[in-house]
């Protein structure tokens, strides 16, 4: 068994075992890889980062961990193993094909193409999902990465109740809230927090727009599942699954991939244009077609660029807009949610660094006076060619401009008679109200200071923006609730949402992602 401990900063009291899965060969994280204690019908979904963490009393009962996630080995393992107060480093192993001779003969006899396996596994939604009234009870967060640093986390314990595959869920589907929370042990960064701004360009998705579908944060994430809503049009360019994902993608068999004991058709899609590149994995059963996972990601080509988050990017050169992630189990004969991500990157415009703070007119020394908010390189700051003022539209000339520390004197190159009505025309008009740019403009180019930043010149910060939702239980047959204690689907998730804690509220907990600890 590989299994060995990593130190942990704890607090006083320790409530929950923690661990992390690696790539038993290449040590990388294991993200979304299915973590619940056998017996229970209760887990988690890992981290980005590979990392879980699953309540101590399961420990104190003798429980036992099932961690399997696609393409690797399905382990079982001890919590007796885990210790309180480290974190579990769990290696996982390729998974390893088992074939009969007799499955051998069959695949050889019947190949299909790529584009059959997908035609087929669409066909198959109606038989292959719920038709029937079913819950999800699972935790859900939206958070942002500011150079891999997570800020703005906000968690929530909640119950999705889901009429079935047959009926749309924006509008039919139903939420409890039984806790939510905006987690201050994460920074929390208010001009990122912003909503999204296409007038003042403030907070943008570059070369994108994020529809709210009149919903909040959850409606929004609930949107972006293109199989539970593959009678509707989703996103780009998946459009409406059932119809357009076929004809709007190009696709390619790849080598099957294990899930325990189940093999699934591994499919590889595409559409590139000349500004975008879109890309995929569909992962497919071969006992009857069901889509047990979904991979989507849509690029910029005009960029060069690394991302700072997601886990599934395939192209990791190019500009990522957005990406979703989306994945299936079964129970008994139907296929029901384990998790979905979605994670789009976005760029937020901050304030400048170099400032003019203000500008003087001396009306009786007959010059301009202008203050910076950091010392200006000089030599940028007394060229008179990066000034542009005019009077009364026409454009001024300086004859000399001296500086001194965070000033600059602006004299303008104008006859004592001229000089003396300008001036007094503006000390007129400061006096009765203040000087408006139809009397004096005045704009700067190309001054830096001592740092090298440029006057006025924003700066743009890129940030990585995921929503997500993890299922800890399912209950495929319930009742549609009545009460008034529904989540309010025009209302943003942590703003007086109600809240319900059901009596076995201690079941579920919420799988906050482990901070960075410096060295």
């Amino acid at each position: 068994m590989l299994i060995f401990l990593l130190a942990w900063q704890t607090y006083a009291q320790q409530e929950f075992l923690r661990g992390r899965l690696l790539d038993a060969q290449s040590r990388e994280p294991v993200p979304f890889a299915t973590v619940r204690v056998k017996g229970y019908a209760l887990g988690v979904i890992s981290n980005s980062d590979g990392g879980f963490q699953i309540p101590q009393k399961y420990k104190d009962l003798g429980g036992f961990l099932v961690i399997s996630c696609m393409g690797y080995e399905t382990r079982e393992i001890p919590l007796a193993a885990f210790s309180t107060n480290q974190i579990s480093i769990i290696g996982l192993g390729p998974g390893v094909f088992r074939l009969s001779e007799a499955v051998v003969r069959a695949e050889k006899k019947k190949r299909l193409s790529a584009r059959a396996i997908v035609r087929r596994a669409i066909a198959a939604i109606s038989k292959n999902y719920p038709t029937n009234t079913f819950s999800t009870v699972g935790y859900y967060r939206d958070y942002q990465l500011r150079e891999s640093n997570y800020v703005n986390l906000n968690e929530a314990i909640l119950e999705v109740f889901d009429q079935g595959f047959q009926m749309p869920d924006q509008t039919t589907s139903q939420v409890k809230f039984f806790e939510y929370k905006e987690n201050i042990e994460f920074e929390r960064d208010s001009l990122a927090q912003r909503s999204y701004n296409y007038e003042s360009w403030e907070k943008v998705i570059d070369k994108a727009f994020l529809k709210n579908y009149g919903g909040n944060e959850f409606t929004i994430l609930r949107i972006h599942d293109a199989i539970r809503n593959h009678q509707i049009n989703s996103y780009d360019f998946v459009n409406r699954f059932d119809k357009d994902m076929l004809n709007n993608h190009s696709f390619k068999k790849e080598a099957n991939t294990l899930l325990g004991d189940e093999v699934l058709y591994t499919i590889k899609f595409s559409k590139v244009l000349p500004a975008y590149s879109a890309m995929g994995t569909l992962y497919i059963s071969k006992r009857d077609f069901a889509i047990h996972k979904m991979v989507y990601a849509l690029y910029d080509n005009t960029r060069q660029y690394k991302s700072i988050g997601g886990s599934n990017q395939l192209l990791k050169d190019k500009k990522l807009i957005f990406e979703v992630s989306t994945e299936y189990h079964r129970n008994g004969d139907k296929m029901y949610l384990s998790y979905i991500s979605f994670h789009n990157t976005f760029q937020l415009r901050l304030p400048p660094l170099f400032n003019v703070r203000y500008l003087v007119v001396n009306s009786e020394s007959e010059y301009f006076e202008v203050e910076f908010d950091e010392i200006p390189n000089f030599e940028t700051a007394i060229s008179p060619e990066n000034y542009k003022f005019k009077f009364k539209g026409d454009r001024l000339k300086f004859k000399k401009i001296v500086g001194d520390s965070r000033q600059v004197r602006l004299y303008p190159d104008l006859n004592k008679a001229r000089s003396e009505i300008m001036f007094r025309e503006l000390y007129t008009a400061g006096i009765k109200k203040s000087i408006g740019k139809e009397l004096l403009s005045a704009e700067f180019r190309n001054i830096v200071d001592l740092h090298g930043n440029l006057l006025h010149s924003p700066r743009y910060q890129d940030y990585d923006q995921f929503r997500e939702f993890f299922v800890q239980q399912l209950k495929p047959f319930v009742t549609m609730p009545t009460d008034s204690l529904l989540m309010k689907k025009d209302r943003p998730i942590f703003k007086g949402q109600p809240i319900m804690k059901p009596d076995n509220f201690k079941d579920y907990w919420m799988n906050t992602p482990l901070q960075k600890v410096a060295n």
